[in-house]
């Protein structure tokens, strides 16, 4: 749970200079996160320009003029959001997003960069990536995606162990009779990798028919544990991660609104407030001497 700002805070909040509140209100508004997703589309669309060997040959260097630009835009921009943490710069680093931004508008002043084409343009790629933090929803699935990589690579060990036992089995089946499809393990593995799919699941039904009807028993099987189970507890785990970003996303904005007196504390809050009140109260009686 997360204490009111104390009275020493709420001082230091209203002494700041009205650079830095002007500062702050702009990093927060509307308009301004706007502008910055304009200003990150048109540096994409630039970017996707200077592909063409055509463009390049006619407009290439207003377009490397615009590059210049849109980097003098995000270093106002990353000044700005510095700026409006005041005499607490540290605090703007706290966010793993602003770091991002930092690194990202800091790579392009790296020594160097600009004689070498192709880290300048992976550089100026990076910017793009930036609107990930300007759009909620986004931020809220690069989150999650962050989120589902211990389950799914715990998963991805369970599949691998699957594909081995299966393809083991369909070795010792299908080495005479599939030896291109079946005749190592590692060609087995790959050709149940691409029956994941269930694409191809007629033809190895089919492949096995000629040689058993039994072995419908194995293709039956397969898919259903592996195209079908895996595949389901990779859903979940997804939206699981989905759940807990969304939690997260929605914990930083509420806490966000606080710092910013958008938003007063909760029903919660101010029932911690009022007992550690009582508490104090109760503690200051109990050292004053009875009369």
């Amino acid at each position: 749970m997360r204490r009111r700002p104390s009275t020493d805070e709420r001082e230091h909040e209203h002494s700041r200079s009205p650079i830095v509140r002007s500062c702050a209100r702009v990093a927060d508004s509307s308009a301004f996160n706007i502008a910055i997703f304009g200003v990150i589309l048109a540096n994409a669309v630039v970017l996707g320009l200077e592909t063409y060997d055509g463009v390049v040959r006619e407009v290439g260097g207003t377009l490397s003029t615009l590059n210049d630009v849109f980097l003098a835009i995000f270093v106002v921009e990353l000044c700005i959001r510095l700026i409006g943490f005041g005499s607490r710069p540290q605090d703007f680093f706290r966010s793993g997003w602003n770091v991002f931004d930092f690194l990202v508008v800091a790579a392009s002043f790296t020594p160097g960069l600009r004689e070498n084409a192709m880290l300048l343009r992976l550089a100026r790629l990076a910017r793009v990536l930036r609107i990930v933090r300007l759009l909620p929803d986004l931020r809220v699935l690069t989150i999650a995606i962050g989120r589902s990589i211990p389950g799914v690579m715990s998963l991805a060990i369970l599949a691998v162990l699957v594909l081995f036992i299966y393809g083991m089995v369909g070795w010792t089946i299908f080495d005479d009779h599939a030896p291109k499809q079946y005749g190592t393990i590692s060609e087995a593995m790959l050709t149940l990798f691409v029956t994941l799919t269930l694409e191809n699941l007629p033809d190895q039904i089919a492949l096995g028919r000629a040689l058993s009807d039994w072995t419908l028993l194995y293709f039956i099987s397969y898919a259903m544990v592996a195209a079908f189970l895996i595949f389901n507890i990779l859903i979940g785990v997804v939206i699981n991660s989905l759940e807990e970003a969304r939690a997260i996303e929605h914990a930083r904005e509420r806490m966000d609104r606080i710092e910013h007196g958008q938003l007063g504390p909760t029903p919660e809050e101010r029932i911690a407030t009022v007992r550690e009140t009582l508490d104090e109260l109760e503690a200051d009686l109990k050292q004053r001497p009875v009369a």
